[in-house]
């Protein structure tokens, strides 16, 4: 099982390269386009309770990223407090940066842990980082750092 979510995030790692090395070194998970969460409205995880596609009509660009929500409302609710909405570790999965990697996500493999957003490679990393959310957070919070001066 190790072994596998091991290959798991280097696969994703290596999917990831080139799109990192376009991101033109941003802490921000994002797309060729600039879009953040593959499109995904991130207050819809706290207020919905679950993965909302977002629409390019109520779009809001916040430090490196372009988000994308369901709603005029949303959007508005994201406007007045950015950072608690925005996912941690510039939207990468949070599991593979507490293993030192920076990978791509799953809009719904996600978390929130103390009014915080994670969001995870893939339904099953997610099982994982569900065992242990405190630890993981804990080395991912260490390792964060890192991740970033690497780009």
């Amino acid at each position: 099982m190790k072994t596998l979510l091991q290959s798991i995030l280097v696969l994703g790692l290596l999917v990831n390269v080139l799109s990192l090395s376009a991101q033109d070194k941003h802490k921000v998970n994002v797309d060729k386009n600039q879009i953040a969460i593959e499109g995904y409205d991130p207050v819809a995880y706290f207020e919905d309770h679950k993965p909302v596609k977002g629409s390019d009509e109520f779009s809001f660009k916040y430090e490196s990223a372009v988000y994308h929500f369901a709603s005029k409302a949303h959007l508005n609710t994201f406007k007045k407090n950015p950072e608690k909405y925005v996912p941690q570790y510039g939207g990468f999965c949070a599991y593979g940066v507490s293993r030192g990697y920076a990978v791509g996500i799953d809009p719904d493999a996600w978390s929130i842990v103390d009014g915080k957003l994670y969001l995870n490679y893939s339904l099953k990393v997610q099982k994982t980082w569900n065992e242990d959310k405190p630890g993981y957070i804990k080395k991912a919070d260490v390792n964060w750092p890192s991740i970033v001066d690497k780009k």
